[in-house]
């Protein structure tokens, strides 16, 4: 009976044993847990260092958004008509799918670089889309900036709403034409005066398209 006894505590000695070591396992475990937790949650609450920009990446970004809001409303006029040349409506597209996602692309950056983003065209003045650049509207906006180049008048954005035909397809690329030798002038100076690497890129990339871009323009519209 002893012997039975005996045996009897140590089996309640052990498991509390087991018990204990399994508690204690588990409140390290926890404390791995919380401690994980709290390292993730400073980390995503640090702030993102990004690289380095200057005015000139600002003003880029400013300048060339509506600029290319333009562009892609000029386009949209064109792709709804009917009776367009297949190659212009093939390079309407183009030009609108190449900057449309370079507008959402800079909104970004001025975001990122704690600057309120751009409005659409339809929501600026109604000062007629060739005096944009005009005003001032201090550093979020647009003020105290040289008119943006190659920019449609108004006037000529409903030349361009009532054409048809030809001769909607040869106003859209002659005023195209001038609209992208003003980005590509634009680029120019960010390329030279920019610091953000990803701005002086874009720069440079739309120097390059829609240099070839004028270039394909201009044959279409003197076989028109």
């Amino acid at each position: 009976m002893t012997k039975l006894m005996m045996l009897s505590a140590g089996a309640v000695v052990a498991a509390a044993l087991v018990a204990g070591c399994s508690n204690d396992k588990a409140d390290r475990t926890a404390d791995m847990e919380m401690t994980n937790s709290a390292t993730t949650s400073a980390a995503a609450s640090a702030p993102v260092t990004s690289e380095a920009h200057n005015d000139a990446d600002v003003m880029f970004a400013h300048h060339m958004i509506p600029h290319h809001q333009q562009a892609v409303e000029m386009s949209d006029v064109l792709l709804a008509k009917q009776g367009i040349d297949p190659r212009v409506t093939e390079l309407a597209t183009q030009i609108k799918g190449a900057q449309a996602p370079e507008i959402a692309q800079m909104q970004g950056w001025l975001k990122q670089w704690g600057n309120p983003p751009m409005p659409s065209m339809s929501q600026m003045p109604q000062q007629g889309h060739g005096d944009m650049g005009h005003g001032n509207m201090g550093q979020g906006g647009m003020g105290d900036m040289p008119a943006m180049q190659g920019m449609v008048s108004e006037t000529d954005m409903t030349a361009l709403r009532n054409a048809q035909g030809a001769e909607a397809a040869k106003l859209y690329l002659t005023h195209m034409i001038a609209h992208h030798e003003g980005a590509i002038t634009m680029a120019q100076d960010e390329i030279k005066d920019g610091q953000y690497p990803a701005a002086v890129e874009m720069a440079r990339t739309i120097v390059k398209t829609q240099q070839a871009e004028i270039d394909t323009m201009r044959q279409i519209l003197g076989s028109l």
